[in-house]
């Protein structure tokens, strides 16, 4: 009885080590799986990171194997052949890579996250290269917005299969409405091979980085709503095409311009 129980014990004790160790490593990194991407062009990949390693080294890792990857760029050392770079955005908790002039040998890479004096934490994530038309993309992977109005997102597809739209490291919209941190989403599929992403009522906490899927394909979207009166004057009355025009040289000029139009 008593060689049955210690047994026990410690295979319920190996059993929490394991678990805890999966866990931990299951929620250090958050990114997409799969991006379809075209041969020649450049794509951006955010990786969400918890807020304890806020301050760590954080790279990009290529290859297939993680005992095998190389270094492709880190936050303190640049790429200096401009063919990848990062970002860290600290108040998001995501750092940013991004792949230019793809090809065909840039398919297997790794977001990880330097641990001093320990593993480090790591997630895979594959590019699908082609030559034709991605089987899922958007018209621009970063939009802007303004807060208090919609925004549409187009993403356009190939295949048969649900549409969801998501945001990194939160909840998915997968019917025709939903939300997403308190901002409403509505969707359709009204176009042949588009499906039709609406954010209504958008706020500053809505700006982050999104996406699109179709079963394990993804397609990353960055969102900024912006509240600056001067760029939305400019976009909607196009003052921008008669400024060049008028004879004014300060900062005060160009606000009276504008509270007259207003």
């Amino acid at each position: 009885m008593f060689e049955v129980y210690s047994l026990t014990g410690m295979a319920a004790h190996l059993i929490i080590l394991l678990l805890f160790s999966v866990l931990k490593g299951v929620h250090s990194i958050t990114t997409v799986s799969k991006v379809s991407v075209k041969a020649g062009k450049s794509i951006s990949i955010p990786c969400l990171y918890e807020s304890q390693y806020i301050n760590n080294v954080k790279y990009l890792c290529e290859g297939y194997y993680w005992t095998y990857c190389r270094y492709a760029v880190k936050t303190n050392k640049a790429d200096p052949s401009g063919k990848y770079s990062i970002s860290d955005d600290k108040k998001l908790k995501i750092f940013t890579v991004t792949i230019n002039q793809l090809t065909n040998e840039n398919t297997d890479y790794w977001c990880v996250v330097e641990i001093n004096k320990g593993e480090d934490y790591k997630q895979y994530f594959q590019l699908s290269v082609t030559r034709g038309t991605p089987s899922l993309y958007v018209d621009h992977q970063r939009i802007t917005g303004y807060t208090g109005e919609s925004i549409t997102i187009r993403c356009h597809h190939s295949n048969s299969g649900e549409m969801k739209w998501c945001r990194l490291g939160r909840n998915c919209v997968t019917g025709s409405s939903g939300s997403i941190d308190g901002a409403a989403v509505t969707t359709h599929m009204r176009d042949p091979n588009v499906f039709t992403v609406t954010m209504s009522g958008l706020r500053s906490k809505d700006s982050g980085w999104y996406w699109c899927a179709e079963g394990d394909i993804q397609i990353p979207v960055y969102l900024k709503p912006i509240t600056s009166e001067y760029c939305k004057l400019s976009t909607k009355l196009h003052v921008y095409e008669f400024f060049p025009f008028l004879n004014f040289t300060t900062v005060t000029d160009i606000r009276m311009i504008i509270v007259t139009v207003l």
